[in-house]
């Protein structure tokens, strides 16, 4: 029983980890949208999530897609991509970070498109919260059965 308890805490505790790095991520964007030549960068979540828990027991179904849109470099001028990574129990790889295609280009070559990072900005803020509150429910649940108040 606990060590299922301790799953489901590992796997929201992992989403949780990967919804700050990705908040981070979109307020780079934000920082840099003055800057010329800076390139919009994400990440996908879905594929970043099936990475970060690969190997915690009882999230096995969850599609693996950490190949998905790899980029491979055929030259060896060809500048390394970044890699957002997370530390987790259960030892995933890296996810890289993906370039966002620009909507419409601008004189400067920054990609960044404000409306769509304020959008994913206040998207990611409300589905941390929302895990928060789910988070905190599950325990104020488990807290009553245990009390039994």
């Amino acid at each position: 029983m606990l060590n299922r308890l301790s799953t489901h805490f590992d796997f929201h505790g992992e989403a949780l980890k990967l919804r700050s790095e990705r908040q981070r991520v979109i307020a780079s964007n934000i920082a840099n949208a003055d800057t010329p030549g800076y390139a919009a960068r994400d990440v996908d979540f879905k594929s970043a999530l099936a990475n970060a828990t690969k190997g915690l027991p009882g999230v096995a179904s969850l599609p693996s897609m950490a190949n998905s849109g790899a980029i491979s470099t055929t030259s060896a001028g060809h500048m390394r991509v970044p890699t957002f990574s997370l530390s987790n129990a259960a030892g995933g790889n890296p996810t890289p970070l993906q370039y966002r295609q620009p909507a419409q280009g601008s004189m400067d070559s920054n990609s960044v498109d404000m409306d769509v990072e304020r959008a994913n900005f206040a998207d990611n803020s409300i589905r941390y919260e929302a895990s928060l509150r789910f988070l905190n429910g599950q325990i104020k649940t488990m807290n009553l059965a245990v009390t039994g108040q």
